[in-house]
């Protein structure tokens, strides 16, 4: 294939001596800049980040797409898919909060899951890890126990911040926790700096959500924006 297509599925730089593909970085660079307007609860951070999912699902699927990494991790690959698909529902979700305001308000009110939403949190996070962990062996992923967690984990982190949850960048500091060494050990560099600057990005995207959090309750913001019922 010849072109700028071409040229994005085919470029590489090297990196401490080990190539590592252009669109790697393309798709990680999409996704930071997602969770930057996702942090200012801007709509645009649901196709930002969707672009960057497509990209990265090539790039998981190494051995598929005979790319520079010799290892298929399913679990990521297959996050990207339900990524996008999530995104759908955060992108569909803040739209209509922020058609049901004056349109000068962000898109979502950050609020704590309420206790029985976090025991769903956790439940899912348990029962989704076990059941994606034999399909991903199965199928031959690269390390399908933290696989797993990270792909369930992801969902559910992507799942809080479209109903406006400050928990999700909790669970998103656990996602980074397990995948950078998973990454690091694949050969996925610029992926596991990337979750490196993530984990630092969602600490403080966890300071500001929980501080408009507290505003939000002390000012009694309208549920319109922080509890609208799918």
């Amino acid at each position: 294939m010849t072109g700028p297509l071409g040229w994005l599925l085919d470029a590489q730089v090297h990196v401490v001596g080990s190539p590592v593909l252009v669109r790697e970085i393309v798709g990680n660079v999409f996704g930071l800049v997602s969770a930057l307007l996702g942090l200012r609860r801007v709509v645009w951070a649901w196709p930002v980040g969707m672009i960057g999912n497509g990209l990265l699902f090539t790039v998981f699927l190494g051995g598929v797409f005979a790319t520079p990494q010799a290892h298929d991790l399913y679990g990521q690959a297959g996050r990207q898919v339900f990524f996008f698909a999530v995104s759908v529902y955060g992108w569909w979700r803040w739209s209509r909060n922020r058609r049901s305001g004056d349109g000068a308000e962000p898109a979502v009110v950050p609020r704590w899951a309420t206790g029985r939403e976090r025991l769903g949190l956790l439940v899912a996070a348990a029962v989704g890890t076990a059941a994606a962990y034999p399909v991903l062996a199965a199928l031959g992923s690269w390390g399908p126990l933290p696989d797993a967690w990270i792909l369930v984990g992801s969902l559910l982190a992507t799942y809080g911040m479209a109903r406006g949850w400050v928990e999700f960048w909790l669970v998103w500091i656990a996602v980074d926790a397990v995948g950078v060494p998973l990454l690091l050990r694949g050969g996925f560099y610029p992926s596991a700096a990337m979750y490196l600057v993530y984990g630092a990005f969602c600490a403080a995207g966890f300071y500001a959500w929980w501080r408009t959090s507290r505003t939000a309750t002390r000012t009694r913001i309208p549920a319109t924006y922080s509890e609208v019922v799918a």
